[in-house]
């Protein structure tokens, strides 16, 4: 996970509100919908160049503010926690959190604290931010769309953000010297509804 993810995922998964219609909503403080499963840390990564191993964080949580009268005071900040992590395989999830890899023990949280956002367009942009990951801490860049908001059949007012980057695993802390160059770096992908407060 290098390039963006401390992405705690990567903290995931991220300054993304930026740009939710600019011109819509009012100044807000967004917590990220976990409880209804309604956000998702995600990674692949190239195996041996034959296929991908696709994997996700189960457990982290996250906050956003979005300020449409002022862009770049809006954030983004996650927490991961990077034990929760699921390839769909007990054996590789094993050796991925042992000190061969991630190194969970010493390190059981990913964050990711946005610093800037910088819009692109009506409804994307590329957020900066500190991603600390095997207490590695690098600045990223993650281009980010907005999905969509608006108010949900219960009342509150919801908004919804994807982004992905490609990370370099050396930058973290985690040697792949022993694989082929494909598998050099990781690609960290972040989609997440958050509910106004």
């Amino acid at each position: 996970m290098t390039k963006t993810f401390k992405k705690s995922v990567l903290a995931a998964a991220l300054g993304t509100a930026s740009f939710v219609g600019f011109s819509q909503a009012q100044a807000d403080d967004y917590v990220i919908d976990t409880e209804g499963q309604h956000a998702f840390v995600q990674f692949k990564i190239n195996h041996l160049g034959y296929s991908y191993i696709l994997g996700k964080f189960e457990e982290f949580e996250g906050q956003f503010h979005y300020d449409p009268e002022n862009l770049e005071a809006s954030s983004f900040e996650m927490e991961v926690q990077v034990n929760s992590l699921n390839s769909n395989h007990a054996e590789r999830d094993r050796h991925f959190l042992s000190d061969d890899f991630l190194s969970a023990g010493d390190y059981p949280t990913a964050t990711f604290v946005s610093t800037g956002f910088e819009p692109t367009g009506d409804t994307e942009g590329v957020i900066t931010g500190d991603l600390t990951l095997k207490g590695e801490t690098r600045e990223i860049e993650m281009p980010v769309t907005l999905v969509g908001e608006g108010e949900d059949p219960w009342g509150s007012y919801r908004a919804g953000f994807e982004g992905s980057t490609i990370l370099t695993l050396a930058d973290f802390g985690i040697d792949m010297s022993d694989f082929p160059e494909i598998m050099q770096e990781l690609e960290l992908y972040v989609t997440f509804e958050g509910v106004r407060q």
